[in-house]
């Protein structure tokens, strides 16, 4: 990330999980003036909505799955990001990047705008 937002200052929205919040994880940050965290309760899917991708992948795709490789399971989340995206009911779909495309983070509040998630 450093090296991607080479010179610029960054604020990470972190989801509450405890892992992202351990001793050393708190003291590294502390060493990185370019970053500044905001941290998310550890389920908030309201606030959060990669909450509910990871739901359903968990549920179908990812369920009881014992890939013998890694591959095993980013193709098994590759095809569950492709069920939900051509979902056909809006309460439920997701507009989600495709995975193997580079990611341009957006810079505007438009942009922001034109990349929010369909709850």
């Amino acid at each position: 990330m450093k090296v991607f937002y080479r010179g610029e200052r960054v604020v990470l929205v972190w989801d509450g999980l405890s892992a992202h919040w351990s001793r050393a994880m708190r003291a590294w940050v502390a060493e990185q003036d370019w970053l500044t965290l905001e941290r998310l309760p550890a389920y908030a899917p309201e606030l959060n909505p990669v909450e509910l991708l990871w739901s359903s992948l968990k549920k179908r795709e990812l369920a009881n799955l014992a890939g013998d490789h890694l591959a095993d399971v980013a193709d098994a989340t590759e095809q569950g990001i492709h069920r939900i995206n051509h979902n056909p009911q809006p309460t439920t779909a997701m507009v989600l990047p495709h995975p193997h495309r580079t990611h341009h983070p957006p810079t505007t509040p438009t942009e922001l705008t034109k990349r929010s998630v369909v709850s």
